[in-house]
């Protein structure tokens, strides 16, 4: 008879046997009896396991023992990583023999052989600057020794270079089957690895982009799946909105006409009047997304027709501008496959600007954002039940969602309803940590309002004594960039420890040297909030200024506590709270990574001691110290010494 779940996650099972560091967990044993269940019963489930209860392992393990095929889906690419070439080689280990397990990326991760081949005879013609042709070289070099073809393998290549996004797979420049290289392709390997595969590591954006392109029939990557897990799945609601509402934008503008050059060039196509008419679309462009503000920032948009009334003029041209295009590309001879893809983009904008400003699409709010240069048009779905609902969980037989942080105050019920999976089972597995002696929660009772207008000199001050304190060895955590950057200047005068601020340099750069630099402070906003994985001394603290509620005004966050108000809910109390909650408990999530941890957790924020709602924040949360005096916060630290 085969092993259960529970001959690898017992005592003395063979978990304890194979893996040198194994120590049992009660958390981790019934969180992977639950998902072995869910399976077998072809059940949808819920799992919120604290951090430190060994969750990977907890699903992976009854995911290879279902004989079946499931998918596994990440947050990030790097816990793809971390998964595929850390915990897969371990459970090789575990079970004595290979197992059939890939990892899946977004098609811009990988190279293209043909771009690469064609471009290799004549690299100068193309290429702008001496930069970008010792990058084409180090890529040139590179692929006949890769097998997976991934980008994140090239270490030597500049992070920001300009040339990898002419030489990558995207499908919007590819030509399928009729490629030249379609057999050996990268991507073709990918697939091929897939379909062999019972277990496919892949991230929510990719997961979400091919269940949308399936929906439409367009084809998918991902091949048939029995199962699906979904790590760090309290991220899942945002991405579904990203995937099954509409954006486009004038970088996409500007991203299409570059790469219908690049290949005029290549391809031996490129006139005067083609040139002509790429600048006419991009300017005529680039005069529409004008209209739509100079303020960074996000702002709803909600009446498109009496936008059309002052500038249909505008709108007419950028239309004509791509329609011109569009002709021009079904013009040229010689059978350049590349061109249909190039073709279908310019349709795909076009298209797209027609309904951002058509006839209001029900259930969608439209909105504009202002990102350095770039000016995106978005429709976003109010509420993503219903879409999640109908092309996920009625279709697939069994999907598990897991995080450290799905519950509010210890029920799923916000989350359920959000995603429409009301009658999933779920399940709390709790922490193997001592919270009460490795964490102490302090809140400064003298701090003023977050609204106060001496909030941010006062936050400043306190972070100061509190880094003292701690020598450094911080997370400053910040809900806005205008006041992490605002509370770094003024910080940067009172302390003498490395401090660095999120932007100044890549994220993982950042981490890296946060990683290796003693007593170093780092400041950083919503994307350090989660998936920062550091242990031991150099991560001591976690300051966090103000309670992350969405901004209300924020056109999505606004749509959706309209719909909840108009359905004859509370909006603040049944959103925006549980939201705010989940964040903070991702936040806190960054200091004690391990039994061994110890560190101060700071809320600069008073309301969640002064406000009845505060409540709800602390029984979102594990059951750490708590104190209002710095003395004791001294002393905390004193006794870690």
């Amino acid at each position: 008879m085969p092993p259960s779940v529970r001959d690898y996650f017992h005592p003395k099972g063979i978990l304890s046997q194979v893996h040198p560091n194994f120590e049992y967990r009660d958390g981790q044993m019934e969180m992977a009896e639950a998902v072995a269940v869910a399976l077998e019963d072809r059940r949808h489930l819920v799992v919120e396991a604290g951090t430190g209860t060994g969750k990977t392992m907890a699903y992976l393990i009854p995911a290879i023992l279902s004989n079946k095929r499931v998918v596994v889906s990440t947050g990030t690419k790097n816990l793809q990583e971390q998964l595929y070439f850390k915990d897969v080689p371990m459970l090789e280990a575990i079970f004595k023999r290979p197992l059939k397990v890939t990892y899946m990326k977004g098609r811009a991760n990988y190279l293209c052989r043909q771009k690469v081949n064609e471009a290799a005879g004549s690299e100068t013609a193309w290429l702008e600057g001496m930069q970008e042709v010792t990058d084409f070289r180090i890529i040139r070099d590179w692929m006949p020794h890769t097998e997976m073809g991934d980008r994140s393998e090239l270490r030597s290549l500049p992070e920001q270079s300009a040339v990898w996004g002419k030489m990558d797979a995207r499908g919007e420049r590819c030509t399928g089957q009729k490629c030249a290289y379609f057999d050996t392709c990268f991507v073709t390997e990918m697939m091929r690895r897939a379909s062999d595969s019972d277990i496919i590591i892949v991230n929510h954006h990719l997961f979400f982009a091919d269940l949308a392109l399936k929906q439409e029939d367009r084809g998918g990557v991902i091949p048939n799946y029995d199962a699906v897990i979904f790590d760090e799945a309290h991220e899942i609601e945002d991405v579904v909105g990203q995937y099954f509402g509409m954006s486009v934008s004038n970088l996409q503008v500007q991203d299409l006409t570059r790469d219908i050059l690049d290949l005029s060039r290549r391809k031996d196509f490129h006139t005067n009047s083609l040139e002509d008419l790429l600048r006419g679309a991009v300017a005529a462009t680039e005069r529409f997304f004008e209209l739509f503000g100079e303020v960074e920032g996000r702002a709803a948009f909600r009446d498109p027709e009496a936008f059309l009334e002052s500038h249909g003029e505008e709108f007419m041209g950028a239309l004509m501008g791509l329609e011109m295009l569009a002709t021009q590309l079904q013009l040229i001879e010689g059978g350049v496959d590349e061109v249909i893809p190039l073709h279908r983009r310019t349709k795909t904008l076009e298209e797209s600007l027609r309904f951002f400003l058509g006839k209001p699409e029900p259930g969608f709010v439209r909105w504009t954002e202002r990102r350095g240069r770039g000016v995106h048009l978005q429709a976003t779905p109010i509420n993503v039940s219903a879409i999640l609902g109908t092309k996920l969980f009625d279709e697939v037989p069994s999907t598990i969602l897991t995080s450290a942080t799905l519950a509010v105050s210890g029920d799923f019920e916000f989350l359920k309803k959000r995603l429409g999976l009301e009658s999933a089972r779920s399940l709390v597995v709790s922490s193997p940590f001592d919270f009460q002696k490795q964490a102490l929660l302090y809140i400064p009772q003298h701090m003023p309002e977050p609204r106060s207008p001496n909030f941010t000199a006062a936050a400043a001050r306190e972070i100061a004594r509190i880094l003292r304190l701690s020598e450094g060895r911080a997370f400053c955590l910040f809900t806005s960039y205008a006041q992490m950057r605002a509370v770094f200047e003024r910080v940067s005068f009172e302390v003498q420890y490395p401090l660095m601020m999120q932007g100044s340099k890549p994220r993982n750069v950042l981490l890296d040297e946060f990683r290796s630099t003693p007593n170093a402070v780092l400041f950083a906003t919503s994307s350090f909030w989660q998936g920062v994985d550091v242990q031991g001394d150099q991560l001591s603290c976690v300051i966090i200024d103000k309670l992350p509620f969405a901004v209300p005004s924020d056109p999505v966050v606004e749509a959706r506590s309209n719909q909840i108000q108009q359905a004859g809910g509370k909006p603040f109390y049944e959103y925006q709270i549980p939201q705010a909650a989940i964040a903070l408990k991702q936040g806190f999530g960054r200091l004690i990574r391990a039994k061994s941890d110890r560190g101060v957790l700071a809320m600069l924020d008073t309301r969640i001691t002064a406000q009845r709602y505060g409540q709800i924040f602390f029984d979102s949360l594990p059951d750490y110290g708590f104190t209002t005096d710095i003395l004791d916060v001294e002393r905390f630290f004193k006794c870690t010494k």
